[in-house]
């Protein structure tokens, strides 16, 4: 590509172009974080981005950086740096995100609330294009521009809306017997913000995201 930005060869060693390399769970995790200073990046207008950037942004060293982007290809230019636009949308392209993906929101409490009215679902490429709850004083809503449906409804509109992914911002107590239907809806990604533990099928992803546990991690290192 013209102006030193993204170089698309590819390294010896990868998979087929119809077959998209499989990534390893810290380097898929790591791209994670890549991406979120890139779009971040993106909205203050930046055009370049220096690995040293992105390591003070995310916290992981610059050599490993560079290590985890020439597995793919050769990015960027010594002394310029990445090319901001070009490397989020190869970065999309490793981790296969460059389409949109259909979420479904349970929960229209606080947390949900807040949750269905950022951008940052939107931001990663995905769309929040339903939200459920079980209190009848709840329906009818809007969470986000949405109007917020009784959780009755959620096996048409899964089906409806090819819903892959589920959110859910529901009570501890809740949150087992709504992740049993929703795997018997379809959906096979669960991103739980409750405190319970989920028991699914091999076959379904559950994400548990607890901010106290990742207040104690980061704890732990600012203590160490």
């Amino acid at each position: 590509m013209s102006g030193g930005q993204i170089d698309e060869t590819r390294l010896e060693g990868e998979l087929g172009e119809d077959e998209p390399r499989r990534l390893s769970l810290g380097v898929a995790a790591r791209m994670s974080r890549y991406l979120q200073v890139l779009i971040q990046a993106q909205k203050t207008g930046r055009e370049t981005i220096s690995s040293q950037e992105l390591s003070e942004y995310t916290r992981v060293n610059s050599t490993q950086i560079r290590r985890d982007l020439s597995g793919f290809g050769k990015f960027g230019k010594r002394g310029v740096g990445y090319n901001v636009d070009a490397l989020e949308g190869e970065i999309r392209e490793i981790m296969q995100a460059g389409g949109k993906q259909n979420i479904a929101l349970f929960g229209a409490g606080h947390l949900g609330q807040a949750i269905g009215s950022s951008d940052i679902f939107a931001d990663h490429g995905f769309n929040v294009v339903a939200v459920f709850d079980a209190n009848p004083k709840k329906i009818g809503l809007k969470v986000g521009g949405l109007e917020v449906q009784g959780v009755e409804l959620m096996t048409q509109v899964i089906e409806q809306q090819d819903v892959l992914v589920a959110v859910l911002a529901v009570p501890g107590d809740a949150a087992q017997e709504l992740a049993d239907q929703l795997i018997a809806a379809g959906v096979r990604i669960i991103f739980n913000y409750s405190e319970s533990l989920l028991d699914v099928p091999e076959s379904v992803t559950v994400h548990t995201s607890n901010p106290a546990v990742d207040l104690l991690h980061a704890l732990y290192f600012y203590l160490s």
